[in-house]
């Protein structure tokens, strides 16, 4: 065990978060927060830059990426004192923006309301005394969350595509591969794919800090350099020769408190109708079960790794852990970003050894400081940003070789549930008929009595939302009659 920090720790340090205990030191610490924020640190430009094209300002959306982050890292590690850093969540942001805003056309306001209203009921069900999530987290089958995270990784590698000008509408097709023309130096689709495989090799050769180093340099050369054009919509990347703000007033503008998206989630819940609200359930309902299981899919995959989990598959202060980034997803749906989830890039910071809050904190406190490249942030061009997404999506995809595919029973419900994600825009609609196919499977195998009754009521729930008398549905049915 090292030796006590007493000087440059402070005994506050060593109060609060227990460092010497816990086999650390304070440089430890402040090493695995920057390796952490080295590695998740794209999502601050990411986030901000897939909001705003569903109409929140970007100024906006990076003032509540940070916050949300700021928030929930600082209540982890104070409040847990465990090394997790979070962030909104990469997918729950996609779909808020494509499948709800954009698809759906509900409002970014109401969406934001939505994010709110689960962070509440994320928040409820993580108290102590009402003990309901660890009973829904283990009522779901354990395929089917994993598909669902796979699923995720999908829906954000299309999306990823799509944003990069390799995956475009077809008539005939559907999808056709959007690349026509040979690539030129200032082809935003070359550089998207330079910024892809950069990206890939820095993270096979297990560099830190691989997905922010790829879209900096590809913006630096691609988008300020070259001028390349944005391969969705045509517009030239502006070159450093005539390139607006180019000075430290712009490049290092401060963002300021949101001027839209502070509290619009709030007034947006009195905006819900009987013609929305049935939408609305939906999406708080999928945003839900999404930030529950990949919080505890994240919490216990890198508590496995810290060595926090017990031999009963228990986590230490899973309470604090999980009400954590409740916090964090209600902070961030007031200041005007979707769902904050645990980040299980969290792993980079605990191989570097980090063992305490403090870890968590760091990455806080630099998440934090993001806002004062706000310009910088807003010169980055898609054909950069978007290969994150497929990268991400890359990550969240090997997971599905843990489903137990020689079970039809359940490979088929799991199948359902990944491809319905990116083939229908919507983590909604995978969730849903992954559990109604699931549900309908088993009956037809005579196997009714092996279903949990909680599956049984999620099943039959979001059944009302597709089916119903004449062009309603039946939730809506319900809702004309009792409105």
């Amino acid at each position: 065990m090292p030796p006590a920090d007493t000087g440059s720790t402070g005994d506050f340090l060593e109060d609060t978060f227990g460092i010497t205990k816990a086999g650390s030191t304070v440089e430890t610490e402040i090493r695995a927060g920057v390796t952490t924020f080295l590695t998740m640190a794209y999502i601050l430009f990411v986030n901000p830059d897939m909001l705003s094209i569903g109409g929140i300002p970007f100024n906006d959306a990076l003032f509540a990426t940070a916050f949300a982050a700021f928030v929930g890292c600082v209540v982890m590690g104070l409040w847990a004192n465990k090394p997790f850093a979070l962030a909104p969540g990469m997918g729950l942001n996609a779909y808020f923006t494509f499948a709800v805003v954009l698809g759906m056309g509900i409002a970014w306001e109401v969406a934001l309301a939505a994010v709110l209203v689960e962070g509440v009921i994320f928040l409820i069900l993580s108290l102590p005394q009402v003990g309901w999530r660890t009973e829904m987290i283990n009522s779901i089958p354990k395929d089917l969350k994993i598909a669902t995270g796979a699923g995720i990784g999908m829906f954000l590698a299309i999306i990823g595509f799509r944003e990069m000008g390799w995956i475009v509408d077809n008539g005939a097709t559907l999808v056709d591969l959007g690349i026509t023309e040979s690539f030129t130096h200032q082809s935003g689709e070359l550089w998207a794919l330079i910024c892809l495989l950069a990206i890939a090799v820095m993270m096979a050769r297990g560099m830190k800090g691989a997905m922010i180093y790829g879209i900096l340099g590809t913006t630096v050369i691609g988008g300020w350099i070259v001028g390349a054009s944005d391969p969705y919509n045509g517009v030239a990347a502006v070159g450093v020769g005539s390139m607006d703000n180019f000075d430290a007033g712009g490049l290092f503008e401060v963002a300021g408190l949101p001027e839209e998206s502070m509290f619009a989630a709030v007034g947006a819940l009195g905006d819900l109708s009987r013609d929305n609200l049935g939408d609305f359930i939906l999406v708080m309902i999928a945003f839900l079960f999404v930030d529950i299981f990949d919080t505890s899919g994240t919490l216990y995959s890198v508590g496995r790794q810290a060595g926090f989990v017990d031999e009963n598959d228990e986590l230490e202060n899973s309470d604090e852990a999980f009400m954590a980034d409740a916090t964090a997803t209600i902070a961030g749906a007031l200041a005007g970003t979707s769902t904050t989830t645990t980040y299980i890039e969290s792993g980079a910071g605990v191989e570097e050894g980090g063992r305490t809050g403090l870890t968590a904190v760091v990455v806080g406190v630099l998440m934090l400081s993001g806002l004062l490249f706000a310009g910088l942030f807003k010169a980055i061009p898609a054909f950069a940003a978007a290969p994150a997404l497929v990268i991400v999506g890359a990550m969240m995809m090997k997971q599905a070789g843990d489903i137990n595919w020689d079970d039809k029973e359940m490979a088929i419900p799991a199948f359902i549930t990944m491809v319905l994600m990116p083939f229908t825009y919507s983590i909604a609609d995978g969730i849903a008929w992954g559990l109604i196919s699931y549900v309908i499977i088993k009956i037809g195998m005579g196997k009714m009595d092996k279903l949990n009754p909680v599956v049984n009521g999620l099943a039959v729930l979001m059944l009302m939302f597709y089916v119903g008398p004449g062009d309603q549905s039946t939730f809506d049915w319900i809702l004309s009659a009792i409105l």
